[in-house]
């Protein structure tokens, strides 16, 4: 099968958000370069620099379509950044060993495992959730995911009722229901998000409690819990249906929001939200609010 590498230059502030937007698009990797020659420094102690213009490369399986990928990245951002996109050709190779080679087993929190098949971590009690290297968008790797992975895996879920708003490959419908949940229901505006969520949900035997549903036609009624892992732009969007979808006293988790976004996400929930202390992790921010 042969595969396809995405390049695209961009600017410092946005090359955090094409990472991630790669990543959920489909990307199994995601590397970010110089794209003008530019010397860094030695960076101060938990700062990770980046170049003030820099080449994010993504690495596709080969039956993307390259229209789509310029449309979604356009229509994320808000603006025309896709005229330096380019996409290169590669032989095929055993890409799927390489990559699972290097996808090990993750902890997230106290019980829960992201692992590829095969790999299962010795911790006994353990709560494993297996992905697909073919799936693989969404795999905890990135900070936005991680965060919501680790707070479910703190949480108690029993006899809850979620919405994974913006489900990608499902991994936090899937660890939610293996954690306990009654009931996910699973959204996405991209077809091959509901795919992947939908052969992860059979894969790890919670397809029975798992809803998919159109974003277009979300659930009608309020639920206990509802997870957005989108982009702050898109949140602030969606305020009101994410709202509307928050039982009273039920709660909400929003992230994919950078460091400096938090605060403008923060306060437009903030009237039907009581809104927690952000957590982060590097300049990534997930925000949890209970319904007024």
């Amino acid at each position: 099968m042969p595969w396809i590498q995405a390049h695209l230059i961009t600017s410092k502030d946005q090359a955090p958000l094409i990472e991630l937007l790669f990543e959920n698009l489909g990307a199994l990797s995601t590397t970010l370069v110089d794209a003008e020659d530019e010397p860094l420094l030695e960076p101060k102690p938990g700062e990770l620099p980046i170049w003030q213009q820099t080449r994010v490369t993504g690495l596709f399986e080969g039956h993307i379509d390259s229209d789509h990928l310029r449309q979604r990245i356009n229509q994320d951002l808000n603006s025309d950044v896709t005229r330096t996109l380019e996409l290169e050709r590669l032989e095929d190779q055993e890409w799927e060993r390489a990559w699972l080679d290097n996808f090990h087993a993750m902890p997230f929190g106290q019980r829960l495992w992201i692992c590829p098949q095969g790999k299962r971590p010795e911790q006994p009690d353990a709560v494993i959730v297996e992905l697909d290297p073919g799936l693989a968008f969404g795999t905890g790797t990135h900070p936005t995911t991680a965060l919501c992975l680790q707070w479910l895996d703190h949480t108690p879920l029993e006899q809850l009722e979620l919405i994974d708003f913006g489900c990608g490959s499902g991994i936090l419908a899937v660890a939610a229901l293996k954690l306990g949940a009654k009931r996910v229901y699973a959204t996405d505006h991209d077809p091959q998000a509901m795919q992947a969520t939908t052969a992860n949900a059979e894969k790890n035997g919670v397809l029975e409690r798992l809803q998919l549903c159109d974003s277009q036609h979300p659930p009608t009624h309020p639920v206990d819990l509802v997870m957005a892992n989108i982009l702050a732009g898109t949140l602030i969007e969606l305020k009101d249906i994410l709202t509307r979808l928050t039982r009273p006293g039920g709660r909400i988790i929003l992230s994919g929001i950078l460091s400096e976004q938090a605060q403008m996400v923060s306060d437009a929930y903030a009237d039907a939200f009581s809104m927690q202390p952000p957590r982060q992790q590097e300049e990534w921010i997930l925000l949890e609010g209970r319904r007024k």
